[in-house]
């Protein structure tokens, strides 16, 4: 269940980082409270996971999701350019970081 609540908060630290970049630097309102709201939910379920998955684990999945999310998002709606190098580049960050479990 931890693994769930973790995935699930990476995927949280992508819904903040595109609520952030939407939110003008916190001058839009609803961005900003999207914003808010997934921190808060983000940073809570790392911090629950983390009371069972060892740190430097949990924070490579929490940040190694959210990141590649993100950017798998942006791309997808066309505000950063897609490529395969790219492409490749994300793979390679979740790959460590299913290597780093594995290892675990």
């Amino acid at each position: 269940m931890d693994w769930v609540l973790l995935i699930g908060s990476g995927v949280l630290e992508a819904v903040w980082a595109t609520a952030l970049g939407a939110s003008d630097g916190l001058r839009r309102r609803r961005p900003t409270v999207v914003f808010l709201v997934a921190t808060v939910l983000s940073v809570w379920g790392l911090a629950v996971a983390m009371q069972t998955i060892p740190t430097g684990t949990a924070y490579a999945v929490w940040t190694a999701t959210g990141a590649s999310l993100t950017v798998v998002w942006a791309m997808a709606r066309g505000t950063e350019p897609a490529s395969l190098v790219r492409v490749l580049l994300l793979l390679g960050i979740v790959s460590c970081v299913v290597g780093l479990k594995v290892v675990s």
